[in-house]
């Protein structure tokens, strides 16, 4: 049995990673010619350019695509473009020397039956997983070594509003198509609505929102050099609502619980009167560690907190060292921010570090009536006053009003990552970590325009009619900001279709509820649009809780319980973690022995590997854990990663652990393998790869194809049944 352990910091940071990118539309090659293949590479995609236009739920997409001959022989083929579901083509140009071309519209019949004559040609069943999708067709005219085809398609379609919530979906996968990474990807979207616009989101794809006002918004993505495998999807809601909630669900298969994610969200912009007021309290090292860069950037940091305070906001300044200092004996209001901001100026940084020292004498400004926030800059861990830091976190915790809400910023790779991130999680915070060469400034910038407008204050949410839990966030909640949006993940059991969702929480001092009725956790599985592009919800679920466990096991110690369930997970849902590394190489990942065997091997390493909490590793642990734990994002499948076997190396991780919609698969001997599979307790339904039998089946159960497409040898589960493909 091979084991395999993958460096801690490699496992971690694949919660964390870049996610990767998409493609469309393909040329697919005829068949070769007998004998060995002299000319590898055909047809590249050299660029993809994709521009999106949404006014009032008509969408009108725009594809913009160069294909170049980059081989020594004549290229040609048949170009096809799965189209979305309601999709009208209104423009199709494919320029040859100057001259446009018009194509074939297909519609989803008529593309399956083409889909499944070129996975029989060309026995690649790659395809597969377009079936039901309609489609653009055209020869592509033979193209000279050298030569370029440049491709462009606009089609509109009706996104619908369901429960004020509008999806947006590119719904296509070609990465396996193109023989090099792609030079350049990019995607805009502009959105226009007589309705506000809110709760805008991507699961797939790390975006750039600018939204200058409640009607308008533009989402942009670019990425270069890149081998894309993602559909594209996006989410808004359009609901004038206080606060807006919307659901999403997903099933697995009817006889599993389901999944859900609400996005809720205050209005982008709020009347003065509804903002809570606050009282700022920062916290700031002024040891003589900070000395220098370090010390002018603190100093930025508090001048702007300072120059944003709220008209009914309050505010103080602590600076420790060796003992602490405060700008006044009470709380300020804004008009004295100046004061303040030139007192810390004239500051000079000397001296130790009395972290408990500094965070009591905070405590003792905060008044129980109001909201308070600590801002708690360190770059380091502490050596003056009380140095243990379980005493530290205990005092703290045992002094602070429910209140409190404190946010603590780690400066280098000295701080103490433990301390900061206990500090934060127990009281309804985050920590943030500026790294060498980072600017403290931006950082605490960029946290203190989300946090500045609280709208709603200790919030809670409730179900009537149906029973939800696993939730993360969990309890408590975050508060709730203006301009911000909280996404929750969960499971629920049962099933109704008017389930109400209370979400409370204090307002200036008074509590109040918002009641959203109507929602539905269906019973049956697959997704609620109809699109099926809700299959990231169990992923980002596991993606959460996995987070969740490893920030329990980093915080609290190990145990056999969390390990496994860790384990589990990982295998399930394809989430590398520093225990489930043999994901890559370990043959028996299929039986509970050898996950035990695995586990157990995995123990000691990360019982030395979290052991430290200060200096590089540990904050390079803690800012992963922590992404990983609010992540808003399925964990992405990397390329490639480094591992600790024989000999060392690099695994590519693309030819040994894939992603299909909700399932993981890993490749065994060839053999492409569901980890849902339990060889113990299924015997797999046997088909053979290209007969009869094999297509009617994908008709039967249309999901299969996504599957299929792995491979000529597949082992599948659905609804339980175990089907394996083998090969003709």
């Amino acid at each position: 049995m091979k084991r395999t352990v993958i460096p801690l910091l490699t496992a971690l940071m694949l919660l964390a990673g870049a996610l990767p990118a998409f493609a469309d539309g393909i040329i697919i090659p005829p068949p070769r010619p007998p004998g060995p293949i002299t000319d590898p590479i055909w047809l590249t995609i050299k660029y993809h350019r994709v521009n999106i236009t949404i006014d009032n739920q008509v969408a009108t997409t725009r594809v913009d695509q160069s294909f170049v001959n980059e081989g020594t022989m004549v290229a040609e083929g048949t170009y096809i473009f799965p189209l979305p579901q309601g999709a009208t083509v209104s423009n199709f140009i494919m320029w040859v020397d100057g001259q446009p071309i018009q194509p074939q519209i297909l519609e989803a019949d008529d593309a399956r039956q083409i889909y499944n004559d070129i996975v029989r040609q060309l026995r690649d069943p790659a395809l597969l997983e377009y079936i039901g999708n309609g489609a653009i067709r055209a020869n592509v005219f033979p193209i000279a070594p050298g030569e370029e085809r440049r491709i462009q398609i606009e089609y509109e379609q009706i996104l619908p509003v369901d429960n004020g919530l509008v999806q947006y979906v590119y719904p296509l996968n070609t990465e396996r198509f193109s023989a090099r990474p792609l030079e350049d990807v990019s995607m805009t979207v502009d959105i226009t609505s007589n309705d506000p616009i809110q709760n805008i989101y991507s699961p797939s794809h790390r975006v750039m929102v600018d939204q200058p006002d409640p009607y308008h918004a533009r989402i942009g993505y670019e990425e270069h050099n890149v081998l894309p495998d993602k559909n594209f999807v996006l989410y808004y809601s359009l609901d004038p609502a206080e606060i807006d909630l919307n659901l999403l669900t997903y099933r697995e298969s009817a006889g599993e619980d389901g999944f859900f994610m609400l996005m809720i969200a205050p209005p982008l912009e709020v009347d003065a009167a509804a903002v809570i007021p606050k009282d700022v309290l920062l916290v700031v090292d002024q040891s003589g560690s900070m000395f220098g860069d370090k010390w002018s950037q603190a100093r930025e940091a508090v001048a702007y907190v300072l120059d944003h305070l709220n008209p009914e906001d309050r505010f103080n300044v602590v600076v420790f060292s060796t003992g602490s200092r405060i700008f006044a004996n009470a709380l300020q209001s804004p008009s004295q921010a100046d004061d303040a901001a030139r007192w810390v100026n004239g500051l000079e940084a000397i001296g130790g570090t009395d972290i408990s020292g500094a965070l009591s004498q905070a405590l003792q400004m905060v008044d129980r009536e109001r909201q308070a926030v600590i801002l708690f800059i360190t770059d380091g861990v502490p050596t003056d006053g009380e140095t243990n830091v379980r005493a530290i976190i205990e005092n703290f915790s045992a002094a602070a009003p429910g209140n409190t809400r404190l946010f603590s910023f780690g400066v280098g790779d000295d701080v103490d990552a433990f301390l900061l991130d206990q500090l934060a999680r127990n009281h309804g915070g985050t920590s943030a970590y500026v790294r060498p060469g980072e600017r403290i400034d931006e950082e605490v910038a960029a946290l203190y325009n989300k946090i500045n407008s609280p709208v709603l204050t200790d919030v809670a949410l409730s179900f009537d009619g149906i029973t939800a839990e696993e939730m993360f966030p969990g309890e408590p909640l975050p508060d709730l900001f203006a301009g911000t949006q909280l996404i929750l993940v969960g499971r629920y059991r049962n099933s109704a279709d008017d389930v109400s969702a209370r979400l409370s929480g204090d307002v200036n001092g008074e509590r109040q509820t918002f009641v959203y009725g109507g929602l539905s956790f269906p019973a049956n599985a697959g997704g609620g649009s109809g699109t099926d592009a809700e299959v990231f919800i169990p992923n980002l679920w596991a993606t959460r809780k996995i987070g969740a466990l490893l920030d329990q096991i980093r915080l609290q110690g190990e145990n056999d319980e969390l390990v496994d369930s860790v384990v589990r997970l990982s295998l399930r849902y394809g989430i590398i973690t520093p225990y489930t590394s043999f994901l890559i190489q370990e043959d028996d990942i299929f039986t509970q022995t050898g996950r035990t065997a695995l586990r157990d091997t995995a123990r000691s390493g990360m019982d030395m590997a979290f052991s430290q909490s200060a200096g590089a590793a540990a904050v390079d642990a803690a800012e992963a854990i922590g992404e990983a734990r609010s992540a808003n994002a399925p964990a992405p499948m990397p390329t490639q990663m480094a591992y600790g076997g024989e000999g060392g190396g690099y695994v590519d991780t693309r030819e040994v652990i894939r992603q299909v919609r909700d399932r993981t698969f890993v490749s065994r001997d060839g053999v492409w393998i569901d980890t849902s599979y339990d060889p113990e307790l299924m015997t797999p339904i046997q088909v053979v790869f290209l007969s009869d039998e094999y297509f009617d089946l994908m008709e039967q159960h249309p999901v299969l194809g996504a599957f299929f497409a792995l491979g000529d040898q597949v082992i599948a589960v659905l609804d339980g049944v175990a089907y394996q493909v083998v090969a003709s």
